[in-house]
């Protein structure tokens, strides 16, 4: 009675942590759907003008709209993403009162050697329209910039001090008159992750498996017993 007792309380026990678990995941699943819900929100509403003291907490991913000019200096940066590796452009803006701020132009078609004289030429009279954004992309992992002067992640301060702006990225949606120096690649939640749901169903699949295990322990000590 007492191997029966020992391995019931054990399986019992072992399950309940593995479900409790994988109900935990469901309700991170349920946090994260709303996180995604006003990210979400917030990336598609009206832009507003550049906020006087940007705060990265309070107004990351805020769509915003601004006036002026790019003065022709810019720095590749050479990311992994959904659509493969690619070069995004980051380029100096200059806004109508006189601001310095950094925008994310887009990606550079093709893998090839990103060539300055077919970057960003100077330009005025531009409207540029997109979102507020401080990447995580960069840790003490992350190569040093390389000798063509490509970066290898969109460290806000870094490229801040290096094209001497304010360290305030701004993701472009569109920018009139359009270009073709780059294609514009938005802000968007798809690069997120939610893998909550996936963690779930291990956890319970886990359980599963370990009331299986308890139930064959409970037949081979039977078995033995008879």
């Amino acid at each position: 009675m007492q191997r029966y007792l020992g391995a019931l309380v054990l399986g019992l026990s072992g399950f309940a942590i593995l479900a409790a678990l994988g109900v935990w995941q469901l309700h991170r699943l349920s946090w994260k759907q709303a996180v995604l819900a006003e990210i979400e929100a917030r990336i598609s509403g009206h832009p507003i003008p550049l906020p006087a003291a940007p705060d990265p907490d309070a107004q990351r991913f805020k769509p915003v709209a601004i006036e002026g000019a790019f003065d022709g200096t810019d720095i590749p940066v050479f990311l992994s993403h959904d659509v493969g590796p690619i070069y995004r452009l980051v380029a100096a803006f200059e806004t109508s009162d006189g601001r310095r701020v950094l925008v994310d132009r887009g990606y550079i078609p093709g893998l090839t050697d990103p060539d300055p004289a077919l970057r960003t030429a100077p330009s005025t009279d531009v409207t540029v329209t997109g979102n507020l954004h401080w990447p995580d992309e960069v840790d003490s992992w992350t190569p040093a910039p390389d000798a063509r002067g490509v970066h290898f992640g969109r460290d806000v301060r870094t490229l801040a001090t290096e094209l001497q702006t304010e360290p305030l990225l701004i993701v472009a949606r569109e920018a009139r008159p359009n270009t073709p120096v780059a294609t514009p690649l938005p802000v968007t939640v798809t690069g997120i992750s939610n893998n909550h749901l996936g963690y779930a169903i291990q956890w319970f699949g886990l359980a599963i498996v370990w009331a299986g295990m308890t139930l064959f322990l409970l037949w081979r000590i039977r078995s033995r017993t008879v």
